[in-house]
């Protein structure tokens, strides 16, 4: 079995979150099957909101469409949130774009230039995989609508990794001269969730849409919308509305396409073999 890495430093964790620290809970394993699973099961025993799990190796990380997250154990930080809305809080509409601008924002003070994010849940650098994002409902409580959000980062990826069904991975140590340590980022990427949450609690997706687009990745491009259960749909991606769907300009007109089992590609017309996302 692979060595793991040293545990996670939860006090200096804490000193870093600062003001946010009150409103967070955060627990470490060294093995679990699924952070996601594991607090998906906490929270239906009442865990409460902003409850933090990280884990050093995952054994079943799982990624959108039921594929597999591959977190290689000290190569890569993968946490759940789990994030309880107020009583009579609408369906969470645009919520996995809403948490792509919070990592992406905490990547850019880690000092990260160029984060783009590609709709519904994916965070590139130059076209490559950086971060994944999964974002489920939690079983109710009280009426409270709960969603765990399950992030994945890469951070040092060994020699021949292997890439992904969509697009190749990058990791943090390749675009940074200094790979900051584990408890920088995961206090980075917990500052911003907080503060887009409470953005998404109070005015939606519409309140951090303007923030999504201006890293959209694939803005005015031409791409290629693949759906196990139905044909291909090529056309030009055009932004998302302000519940997060996909705006995708067509010959028949413009379709709006919500987040579901689809995957998004350039068009082989338009593949750039500089940008492989």
């Amino acid at each position: 079995m692979t060595d793991l890495p040293a545990p996670l430093d939860l006090p200096r964790l804490k000193s870093l979150l600062g003001d946010v620290a009150p409103r967070l809970d955060v627990d470490a394993l060294p093995v679990c099957d699924s952070t996601s699973s594991v607090l998906m099961a906490r929270a239906e025993a009442g865990a409460p909101s902003g409850s933090v799990l990280v884990c050093e190796r995952q054994t079943a990380g799982r990624g959108r469409r039921g594929r597999s997250w591959i977190a290689p154990a000290g190569g890569s930080l993968a946490f759940s949130l789990l994030w309880r809305f107020a009583p009579g809080s609408k369906p969470p509409m645009g919520l996995s774009l809403a948490v792509g601008v919070a990592v992406a924002r905490a990547l850019e003070k880690l000092g990260v230039t160029g984060a783009a994010l590609k709709w519904p849940n994916d965070v590139l650098i130059g076209g490559r995989k950086l971060a994944g994002i999964l974002v489920e409902l939690a079983p109710l409580r009280n009426r409270s609508m709960a969603v765990v959000i399950g992030i994945g980062i890469n951070l040092l990826l060994p020699e021949g990794f292997p890439d992904g069904p969509d697009m190749r991975a990058c990791d943090l140590a390749s675009v940074l001269s200094a790979t900051p340590s584990r408890p920088e980022v995961l206090a980075a990427l917990l500052r911003e969730l907080v503060r887009a949450l409470d953005a998404f609690q109070s005015g939606g997706f519409a309140a951090l849409r303007g923030d999504w687009l201006a890293r959209h990745a694939h803005q005015d491009r031409a791409v290629r919308l693949l759906d196990e259960h139905a044909p291909a749909l090529e056309g030009v991606c055009r932004g998302v509305d302000e519940d997060g769907a996909l705006l995708l300009e067509t010959e028949a007109g413009v379709c709006r396409i919500l987040a579901g089992e689809v995957s998004l590609r350039p068009s082989e017309s338009a593949r750039d073999a500089d940008d492989p996302a």
